[in-house]
């Protein structure tokens, strides 16, 4: 059985930090594409950024340069490093694993960006 569980979500004041983790179970992780996704409530899903298992990574325009993906293989563990935040970041932020084919969602952390 598959599980994500996201973890440091939070209010931060605009242009602070705050650090995401994912930790994962029922993959082998090296070998899952892992991303984070953000969504606003009546909008789609989207994108934020993604690390394959081969450690690329790609990401969003709007959060590029603020936030780092990175995944600890060992620990079976993605994170988000989300520096310089704005208000536009408040979202829910899920966890994502694209592995054999299929793709694994977290229950999701708060994310809110205010003064």
């Amino acid at each position: 059985q598959v599980q994500l569980v996201e973890s440091g979500g939070g209010l931060v004041q605009p242009g602070g930090s705050l650090r995401l983790s994912c930790a994962a179970s029922g993959i082998i992780f090296s070998i899952g594409d892992m991303g984070w996704y953000r969504q606003v409530p009546g909008e789609q899903r989207e994108l934020v950024a993604r690390i394959f298992s081969t450690g690329t990574t790609n990401y969003a325009d709007s959060v590029k340069g603020r936030f780092t993906i990175s995944r600890d293989n060992a620990a079976n563990t993605v994170y988000l490093q989300m520096n310089s935040l704005k208000p536009e970041d408040t979202a829910v932020y899920y966890c994502n694993a694209y592995y054999r084919w299929r793709n694994y969602w977290g229950q999701g952390t708060q994310v809110t960006v205010s003064s």
